[in-house]
């Protein structure tokens, strides 16, 4: 029997893994069922449950992958010297990410931030999920931590501000936005960018 290569296998998941998220996204995580997603994804049950073991390991592995992407390239950033300023980085972590996904549709949205919503309604019930997420914020909150003290080295940020404190206000101001993109309606990326840089130009009046 021929060997089949990495890229197929790699290939094989993704496909399994954007059937999913349509589905996710288009009926819920409790309304679909995995013949919905054997029937989205185009695949038998032999080749879908060779990668997942059900509907659990699939929401696991759409989280883990995302919170893995934007973890990695807040890591990289960190890497520059200094690295990019909050309203640049910000900007183009969440294009990056948005962007690999845009071809994934729900009635003409993005079903990314839709999903970003139902995933904190699912950790209510699921401890295993919410384990993932709060290691994935946590790796993502570290990277971001490397950062700020990166920008305190370098002179461009107050240093009497523990890392920590401005990491998870990064967080909640990218998690905030991916919310309103599912809540109030799509905006483009340039939007957050153009407010973080007006907060970041504020100085105390004078007098």
């Amino acid at each position: 029997m021929a060997r089949v290569s990495q890229a197929h296998l790699d290939a094989r998941r993704r496909q399994i893994l954007d059937g999913a998220a349509l589905c996710f996204a288009r009926n819920g995580f409790h309304a679909t069922s995995m013949q919905d997603v054997l029937k989205e994804a185009d695949l038998s049950a032999g080749a879908v449950y060779r990668y997942f073991s059900g509907k659990d390991e699939l929401i696991a592995a759409i989280v883990a992958e995302v919170l893995g992407e934007v973890r990695a390239a807040f890591e990289a950033a960190a890497r520059l010297s200094p690295p990019p300023p909050p309203d640049v980085l910000v900007t183009s972590v969440l294009s990056r990410t948005l962007t690999a996904r845009e071809a994934l549709t729900v009635d003409g949205r993005p079903v990314f931030p839709r999903l970003v919503i139902q995933v904190w309604t699912e950790t209510l019930r699921n401890p295993e999920l919410a384990a993932v997420l709060q290691e994935g914020y946590a790796a993502v909150r570290d990277a971001w931590a490397v950062i700020v003290r990166a920008y305190q080295d370098a002179g461009i940020m107050r240093s009497d501000v523990p890392p920590d404190h401005v990491a998870r206000t990064m967080v909640a101001t990218a998690i905030g936005f991916i919310a309103q993109q599912s809540l109030v309606g799509p905006a483009p990326v340039e939007v957050l960018g153009d407010g973080l840089r007006a907060l970041m130009s504020m100085t105390a009046p004078e007098g």
